[in-house]
């Protein structure tokens, strides 16, 4: 019940986050804004959710994900619907930013809750699972929305997207516990086995969380670096993808919708190979070589992906490739989240928040640099040689990773 509360906000947190993206054209047309407004607009979600990763991580850790995801998940709902309510591009802004603020809180308050209830040896898939919803909203969203757009128009479909969020967030704050002791609906045998197998913290290990301890960790700072690169790479599919695909190959929204979608399939599929890769491997007692070496698969396939997808002349052809990348991108999301609750353990929202605000920061300037560039090169090339480029540094980072010590080891 867990994982499947956790993939469903995974997919409602796409949804809402990817149909801005959708609505590209009518929200510019009825709000007079330009290519580089909107890219305005697509990147200041990025900054408002990079800003808040490491405060709402401590506030998950601190007063438990079933307080905190009720919080964030009702508050981000809220500011969906208002995108509906927008009169003009200042207001827009300043929306969609605080759209981003409130869903910062999510996937720290996922990594809080997983430290608590999952096995260590099943952290892997599970991670995966959850990443793979918020690709599978992603590419539910885009054609989907796309109709909605068109049946509804783009200010009733963010009505009702928001309000889907206040079911969640009903529903989640019913039936969660912050600690499976506190449940009363499972079973003895399962609380005891979950207590077993989860991840144990040493007395000597649980320190109060400081900036200090988080920015002295080199593991911290080579998380941050490969995670700026992934999301540079992930959040061209959720902003760029569907307006790039649309106008190059002249193809309609709904058409469009399912060409950018593919990407994102492919993403879910990335998310539960690396998973179960992780878990694989982890099994054969390669703790380091388990978070390693599906990281640097996914780095180097996003890298080729990227590249190649430059020397397609068709839509299909360059959505194939481009299919390739976000795959590869995606099989970094179980390492890498299995890694901050490696080393987080008890603090594990707040590494993850830090983790996911530089990835962020990557979503952030991703969302600008396409527009901006396209602009002054009149082409993608550079965009996603830039993109190619981060991937093959991520690949080193990875090597100097070290999951089995703490913040304070390494």
């Amino acid at each position: 019940m867990l994982v499947l509360s956790t993939f469903l906000l995974s997919v409602l947190l796409y949804i809402d986050r990817v149909c801005i993206s959708v609505a590209k054209e009518p929200i510019a047309g009825a709000l007079n804004l330009s290519d580089k407004q909107i890219g305005w607009v697509l990147s200041i979600f990025a900054l408002g959710y990079a800003l808040a990763q490491t405060p709402s991580g401590i506030l998950n850790d601190r007063f438990g994900p079933r307080i905190i995801l009720t919080a964030v998940v009702s508050f981000w709902s809220l500011f969906t619907a208002l995108t509906g309510a927008a009169w003009n591009y200042v207001v827009l802004l300043i929306t969609r930013f605080v759209f981003g603020v409130g869903e910062a809180g999510a996937f720290p308050g996922m990594a809080r809750a997983t430290f608590s209830w999952i096995p260590i040896k099943e952290r892997g898939i599970v991670t995966g699972i959850n990443f793979s919803g918020s690709r599978l909203g992603a590419a539910f969203a885009l054609p989907v929305v796309a109709w909605m757009i068109e049946s509804l128009g783009w200010r009733m479909s963010f009505f009702v997207l928001g309000a889907v969020g206040f079911v969640w967030a009903i529903t989640w704050y019913w039936w969660f516990r912050d600690d499976p002791e506190q449940h009363k609906s499972i079973s003895e045998e399962e609380k005891t086995y979950i207590l077993e197998t989860r991840q144990q913290v040493k007395k000597e290990e649980v320190e109060k969380l400081s900036g200090g301890l988080l920015f002295k960790s080199k593991n911290m700072w080579l998380a941050m670096g490969q995670y700026f690169a992934s999301n540079f790479t992930f959040f061209f599919s959720l902003t760029w993808l569907f307006p790039h695909i649309k106008s190059e190959y002249g193809l309609d929204a709904v058409e469009a919708g399912f060409y950018a979608s593919a990407p994102l399939v492919f993403g879910a599929l990335g998310n539960y190979f690396s998973g179960f890769l992780v878990d694989k491997i982890y099994s054969t007692g390669k703790w380091r070589l388990s978070r390693r070496l599906p990281a640097i698969i996914g780095f180097a396939l996003a890298s080729i992906g990227l590249i190649v997808s430059l020397y397609m002349d068709t839509a299909f052809g360059a959505v194939v490739f481009l299919s390739i990348a976000i795959f590869g991108a995606d099989m970094t999301l179980s390492p890498s989240w299995s890694f901050c609750v490696d080393i987080g353990k008890k603090n594990a929202g707040a590494v993850s928040g830090t983790m996911n605000m530089a990835g962020n920061v990557g979503s952030f300037i991703t969302a600008l640099a396409f527009p901006y560039l396209l602009s002054w090169f009149g082409s993608v090339e550079p965009f996603f040689i830039t993109a190619a480029i981060l991937n093959v540094i991520a690949i080193f980072l990875w090597t100097r990773t070290k999951p089995e010590l703490s913040l304070t080891e390494y």
